[in-house]
């Protein structure tokens, strides 16, 4: 059975909770839901940071490959627990700042006044959010 949306099947029953969903737009609230909502020809954000939150990835993965050799040669459980906490640190610094950014540049308008209510709002919640993931 095709979806309300074309391209999108739906294999959900008449009447039923699913089909009820399938009328709302299913990448409404997903994260991939919020790209489609920008001119495709404008970058979004991680497109505009990769190169730099690509090498945060990295080091984190070179913090995780330690985190196991550590565990593999039975070092101290304090030493693995200080490398765990290191990874740990710089996953949430990654998670602050892409979140940050998709605030600014998904919920907010980034071409909006900077001194506007919403403006402000999101300021806001951008401290919010930094201050909870410290």
């Amino acid at each position: 059975m095709m979806g309300m949306y074309p391209g999108r099947g739906s294999s959900a029953e008449p009447g039923s909770d699913e089909s009820t969903l399938a009328m709302l737009d299913p990448h409404a609230y997903t994260l991939g839901g919020y790209g489609s909502l920008l001119d495709p020809e404008d970058p979004v954000h991680t497109t505009r940071d990769k190169e730099k939150l690509i090498a945060r990835v990295r080091r984190i993965r070179g913090q995780v490959e330690a985190i196991e050799k550590s565990i593999a040669s039975e070092d101290e459980c304090s030493k693995v627990l200080m490398t765990v906490a290191a990874c740990r640190g710089a996953l949430t610094a990654l998670t602050s700042e892409i979140l940050e950014d998709h605030i600014r540049f998904h919920v907010l308008d980034p071409e909006a006044r900077p001194n506007s209510k919403r403006a402000r709002a999101a300021e806001e919640l951008i401290d919010v959010v930094r201050a909870y993931l410290k």
